[in-house]
């Protein structure tokens, strides 16, 4: 469905950002019986919102399609566990969470998160869409009710369990369509005292570091905190707190509360980092697109022709599919991708149709170059393929310039 007009505050979506052409759904993976079979593409193209700046895509795909069975299980990232443990132990410092404590987290994956909750024995709830995810981390005893997130979730919520203390939106605040119920979701579920944190890749960090393939079709938002103040604000809630953060190439963990209180951390520098890039004005999206052509030649031009080379990728992530499918790369160029998720592992990539296969398989591939397309765990990647050193192989990331990664010893 093709929009014209902003999904938050409905200003014309007049500004043009990052267009990406027409690809297919960047975790759709396709089982080997469907190889044949075209994949449905839809526009990847961004813009911003005239009046609020909000960048966001222009046309949406069905979101109960994307979500309800999705193939990310944030376990299998070492890195993004550590995050999250850190996260846990300081937010229950910071906002003396105990036993008598409720906390809620929407988007709850595979309850990676709120594990640690459960084993410091807070009272948690997870919120998660997709029923095969959630089915894991109801097994592993995080209490998870399946459902999308809004008004009505919240109000049921409440109802059961009262307001809670700690509301945790973490890479999940791109991911809505509505983002007028979700963001009223949460400010109902945090009532009067609760603190909503929301983790989210800065829209900052995705323009200076040429981040664009971390735009597709189940993010239907890029946050800067200038925008994503406007939004909270429209629901009753109030920027409190700011951290910069290194994930998925840089984000914002932003904390808000109808009753703003404490430290307020980088608030004020974020801002004005904002403001001397020209994110509050529509000069500052103007030249993102030509410089996101010039990553897309680069990295056609150094796979074309191989030349005997042995080319295989590592991490069937959906940023690596907006890549490839942008650079119009396929199984012709780059022989197969490896993955630690079972879920993928045996699936075509959509769109490039590479296939997925096991670390161990691409090992023993003995490929000459591997590109590691989740470029943001690079060095995690980079340690657990040390073995191709012994035959020259080369690790390679191609955002934001075609770059080879030091291999550990």
């Amino acid at each position: 469905m093709s929009i014209t007009t902003c999904r938050f505050c409905a200003g014309p979506l007049s500004v043009p950002f990052c267009d990406l052409g027409a690809t297919p759904l960047a975790n759709s993976y396709v089982p080997p019986a469907y190889a044949a079979v075209p994949d449905p593409t839809f526009p990847l193209n961004a813009m911003a919102c005239e009046r609020c700046l909000l960048v966001q895509l222009d046309h949406t795909a069905d979101a109960t399609g994307i979500f309800s069975d999705y193939a990310y299980f944030s376990s299998f990232s070492s890195t993004w566990l550590a995050h999250a443990a850190a996260f846990c132990a300081a937010a229950t410092t910071r906002f003396g969470l105990t036993a008598r404590s409720f906390v809620a987290e929407i988007a709850s994956n595979d309850g990676y998160l709120l594990k640690n909750f459960v084993s410091a024995g807070i009272p948690c709830l997870g919120v998660e869409p997709a029923a095969n995810v959630a089915e894991t981390a109801i097994a592993a005893g995080v209490p998870t009710s399946v459902a999308f997130f809004g008004r009505a979730e919240a109000a049921r919520i409440v109802a059961e369990r009262g307001h809670a203390d700690l509301v945790i939106a973490n890479n999940v605040f791109a991911h809505v369509p509505d983002v007028n119920d979700f963001a009223a979701g949460l400010a109902l579920l945090a009532g009067p005292r609760g603190v909503v944190s929301i983790e989210a890749p800065h829209l900052l960090n995705l323009i200076a570091g040429l981040q664009f393939d971390t735009i597709y079709h189940e993010h239907f938002f890029y946050w800067s905190l200038h925008a994503m103040s406007q939004v909270l604000a429209a629901h009753g809630l109030t920027v409190m707190r700011v951290e910069r953060l290194t994930t998925h190439g840089g984000s914002l963990r932003v904390m808000a509360s109808a009753t703003p209180r404490g430290d307020a951390g980088d608030l004020e520098a974020v801002r004005q980092a904002e403001t001397a890039a020209q994110l509050d004005r529509p000069a500052g999206y103007a030249s993102f697109n030509a410089r996101v052509g010039a990553v897309l030649s680069g990295l056609r031009n150094h796979l074309r022709p191989t030349n005997g080379r042995r080319i295989a990728a590592y991490g069937a992530a959906a940023k690596g599919n907006t890549l490839l499918n942008a650079a119009g790369i396929t199984a012709a160029d780059i022989a197969m991708v490896a993955d630690r998720n079972p879920a993928k592992q045996g699936r075509l990539l959509p769109g490039s149709r590479i296939p997925v296969v096991t670390p161990e398989e691409l090992l023993a591939f003995r490929p000459d170059e591997v590109l590691i397309l989740p470029w943001n765990i690079a060095p995690e990647v980079a340690g657990e393929l040390r073995a191709i050193r012994a035959w020259g192989g080369r690790l390679l990331v191609a955002v934001p310039t075609l770059t080879e990664i030091p291999i550990p010893a």
